[in-house]
């Protein structure tokens, strides 16, 4: 007889806010002056960190060259903390639920 397993319990994907900086990489399609960038990300995940993982990956992907990630909490997090979030950025973040996705919603580069 075979032992019967725990059945895994599904985790809900829920969006982090990510704020990431990025240095320079031939073709990642920053300013010629540009020094790097910093990029607000809504990104979907089980947890913080896989958002940050699926979100580091992409940005690799996309020839942009990650070098610091901060985490901002989810949308009940930022609420309770007293952050205004406006109906456009929770429509993003609602959509990059829907999606499993990572949505960069600003992109500011740097200059020095």
């Amino acid at each position: 007889m075979e032992e019967a397993r725990p059945e895994k319990v599904k985790r809900p994907q829920q969006v982090y806010t990510l704020v990431v900086e990025v240095g320079r990489k031939p073709g990642d399609g920053l300013p010629d002056k540009a020094t790097g960038a910093g990029l607000v990300i809504y990104a979907s995940g089980v947890d913080e960190a896989e958002a940050v993982r699926e979100t580091v990956a992409i940005l690799k992907e996309a020839d942009l060259a990650p070098l610091e990630v901060t985490g901002h909490g989810t949308l009940d997090e930022r609420l309770k903390a007293g952050d205004e979030i406006d109906a456009e950025e929770q429509a993003l973040m609602r959509r990059a639920l829907d999606e499993n996705s990572v949505i960069v919603a600003q992109m500011t580069p740097f200059f020095d």
